[in-house]
């Protein structure tokens, strides 16, 4: 059976596969910068209840699939993710300076993709089944 995540106030399983570059696509992930860039971001997740279920530091990018609660925005997940880390990697690893002269060094953007076991098709289908009775109003939302 599926779990899921529960509060006083909602259920809910939100799941998103996430992926950012580094500036220029620069491989510069690697050795200590790979591994002090996971841990923080493991960091920023758990601070935010994000629970990390698959991740990978490239030597250019990052990928993560991770489920996190509804009060967070997937931008302001990213932002959370992508400034923290730039921002302590370049306090930590001064010899980046030299390739990332303006303080950026992620490339702007991410690539984000929604993840679930329920389809459009399941969510249309529920959706034109659901409460046919009588009492009930049959007005649907659709946007004409």
């Amino acid at each position: 059976m599926r779990s899921y995540n529960k509060t006083s106030h909602n259920v809910h399983d939100l799941k998103v596969h996430l992926i950012w570059i580094t500036k220029y696509r620069y491989k510069v992930l690697i050795k200590e910068i790979g591994y002090r860039i996971r841990d923080i971001i493991r960091q920023v997740c758990d601070a935010d209840q994000i629970t990390i279920i698959k991740g990978r530091v490239s030597q250019d990018h990052v990928h993560l699939y991770v489920s996190y609660p509804p009060k967070l925005s997937v931008s302001d997940m990213v932002k959370k993710m992508k400034g923290r880390s730039s921002r302590k990697i370049q306090e930590e690893f001064p010899q980046l300076s030299k390739r990332y002269w303006g303080k950026h060094f992620r490339a702007i953007g991410y690539a984000a993709f929604s993840s679930g076991h329920v389809t459009d098709e399941m969510i249309q289908s529920y959706l034109d089944n659901h409460d046919k009775h009588p009492n009930h109003n049959d007005d649907d939302f659709k946007v004409e």
